[in-house]
């Protein structure tokens, strides 16, 4: 998979070294919860998964977990199509009165975190955040509402840590760019 790069854009040590800052700037932020109020963390999965992983283990908090799963990509898109489908539109935890952190992998069109941020939000939290490891340098991305950003990158399609192409690459420790060949053979396969 490794030869599919490009290059690497994030290696796993600046990854795990930001995740660490993410994490002790949530808990200052946090610093008034009180033990019995905890936090509740909504990744967005599935691409969130080593994300929410690694960060609610900075987190010395009492953590419940809301998983939900949204997407606004399909397949071999390399663009986020701006209709954001929630598969599963019941929240699992009581989230009224609750500190909520919402976590995604990416924010790029924006769509998915101002929607889930919204269905949230209908459910009267003490407060909502939004945490993402990524955030592409373009206008929809930049004018969404994000308290915890990871790293703000370049527009290009990136994969690893979690991130997929054609739900392949999520496996690899490290962030990089696919070369386009294997964008193209990809596409070109799907479209057979």
């Amino acid at each position: 998979m490794r030869q599919d790069l490009e290059r690497v854009l994030l290696t796993r040590d600046e990854i795990a070294a930001r995740i660490e800052e993410l994490g002790r700037s949530i808990v200052k932020d946090l610093g008034s919860v009180s033990e019995s109020d905890g936090i509740v963390l909504v990744p967005i999965m599935t691409g969130s998964i080593t994300f929410i992983a690694d960060l609610m283990r900075q987190l010395p908090l009492r953590v419940r977990i809301g998983l939900i799963t949204a997407s606004s990509y399909a397949g071999t898109s390399m663009e986020s199509s701006g209709d954001v489908v929630l598969s599963d539109a019941q929240f699992p935890v009581e989230l009224e009165g609750r500190h909520v952190l919402i976590v995604d992998d990416i924010l790029d069109s924006g769509g998915t975190i101002r929607r889930v941020r919204a269905e949230i939000e209908a459910r009267s939290p003490r407060s909502v955040r939004t945490c993402v490891l990524l955030r592409k340098k373009i206008t929809s991305a930049l004018e969404t509402p994000c308290e915890y950003v990871g790293f703000d990158i370049e527009n290009e399609f990136v994969v690893g840590y979690g991130l997929d192409f054609d739900d392949y690459y999520r496996n690899l420790p490290d962030i990089g760019v696919l070369r386009s060949d294997v964008v193209e053979a990809a596409r070109a396969s799907a479209d057979e």
